[in-house]
């Protein structure tokens, strides 16, 4: 009897213990490159395990089809318009920010970051409690006011800009992206494993209290630069691209070894039931990636550039095995991860995302969900709405074009022509968010 009513008091402490959360997300990743995926030439048992013993999205969609507006979307649960991000920082030549409604050049994206005024999912994680700490690329400001231990991590190892060379750690301008904290590391060695590394000494140095781990990979994002070739050239703007499918084959399998090092790390400390751990991308994959069976790849608003995998493994609350439709965004995640938590959202900046957890707990069916994605450029303005099975594209401002995502997930017939009125409801739609929102980041520019 006595032993019964310990075992009842351990699971109860188990459960009632506040849960570890875990987001490793990669970059540029084809959507049909892990194996749960249909995937056949790259080995990821790790990350396939997440999908094996947790929930598998296929409609989960990146808040944008490039790098650092999707990221601003994870960190403040909004869509990034609001806060004047719509394009990736140091993309290309060519930079644009808002300035008192417009979009405008901007030259130095080096002096570019998530505006100060933005609560970042970390502050509210610590001040719920949680050890923070953020390992990988940033990609969200590279002066230190906008450095993560500025904005709300505790630790922080990585690369503070959009790629660096993966051995000589610097923009292929000379610009040194590595830091520890705020300060200049000289380290050797490939990103990733140093990624992995320190993500795994996190989990084994905050084992005793809950903790916030994000990963935010460079892989498999360029230049294409295998593991365990130190002797690689330094990276050049010319050589950005050269790569194969063979050298992002095992860039990949170096981040599926990381993800199986949190694994076991987990195990280790006796903390895999009770923490939650998450694998996405930050859009959809590239020039050596597998999108199948997508249309069109990153840096555009067709389903190639914007579904990526999800997954998610949480043992002691998610289902096992389960696979779901339901329509969900990387914004989702924020509002996922402060639910868990009990982190609070100030009413000054309510969320755009949703907590994910009861619709993955239940048995009911996916709520039909509206998403929108642009990018308003000089060279190709592109807008995008999801909304139900319908998709509409203005790919651009060339031609309207209509969907149905669950007859044709590849984007090849265009029914706009047999729907005019669904075509002109999702216009309608689309003009009503861009006002809105719009309008949002013209007030907080004016404030």
């Amino acid at each position: 009897m006595r032993l019964l009513l310990i075992l009842i008091a351990l699971c109860s402490s188990l459960h009632a213990a506040a849960p570890n959360i875990i987001f490793i997300l990669a970059d540029d990743f084809g959507y049909g490159d892990l194996g749960c995926m249909g995937g056949t030439d790259i080995a990821t048992p790790n990350i396939d395990r997440l999908a094996a013993e947790g929930v598998k999205f296929t409609d989960f969609y990146a808040n944008a089809p490039v790098c650092t507006p999707t990221r601003t979307g994870f960190m403040t649960g909004r869509w990034q318009q609001r806060c004047g991000i719509e394009f990736a920082f140091g993309y290309q030549v060519e930079q644009f920010r808002r300035v008192k409604g417009e979009w405008v050049p901007e030259k130095d994206f080096h002096g570019l970051g998530l505006p100060l005024g933005e609560i970042t999912l970390a502050q509210k994680m610590k001040a719920a409690g949680y050890a923070t700490g953020v390992f990988g690329k940033w990609h969200l400001g590279f002066k230190d006011e906008y450095n993560p231990v500025n904005r709300g991590f505790d630790e922080y190892f990585g690369e503070l800009l959009g790629h660096a060379d993966y051995y000589k750690h610097a923009y292929y301008d000379g610009t040194y992206a590595l830091r520890d904290g705020l300060k200049p590391v000289k380290l050797e060695g490939y990103f990733t494993d140093l990624i992995n590394d320190r993500a795994a000494k996190f989990i084994r140095e905050h084992a005793k209290q809950p903790f916030f781990l994000y990963v935010p990979h460079l892989a498999v994002h360029a230049p294409f630069q295998p593991p365990d070739a130190p002797q690689t050239p330094m990276v050049t703007k010319d050589s950005m691209h050269h790569g194969s499918r063979a050298i992002y084959k095992a860039m990949v399998e170096r981040i599926d070894q990381g993800v199986g090092m949190i694994l076991a790390e987990l195990e280790k400390n006796g903390l895999a039931e009770n923490t939650l751990v998450v694998f996405s991308s930050d859009n959809g994959g590239e020039r050596y990636s597998r999108n199948l069976p997508l249309f069109h790849h990153k840096a555009t608003v067709w389903e190639g550039g914007i579904r990526v995998p999800c997954l998610m493994r949480w043992p002691a609350k998610l289902p096992k095995g389960k696979v779901t439709s339901q329509m969900a965004i990387t914004m989702d995640l924020h509002a996922t991860f402060a639910a868990i938590a009990g982190a609070k959202t100030p009413p000054e900046k309510p969320l755009d995302g949703i907590d994910l957890l009861p619709l993955l707990t239940s048995d009911a069916k996916p709520i039909d969900r509206t998403f929108f994605w642009r990018i308003d450029r000089s060279n190709r303005k592109q807008k995008a709405i999801r909304h139900g099975k319908w998709k509409y594209i203005n790919d651009g401002n060339t031609m309207d074009l209509l969907f149905d995502l669950e007859a044709d997930i590849g984007e090849r017939t265009n029914l706009g022509y047999q729907h005019p009125e669904i075509v002109e409801d999702l216009q309608k739609r689309l003009k009503a968010w861009e006002a809105e929102i719009d309008a949002t980041e013209r007030e907080i520019l004016v404030k």
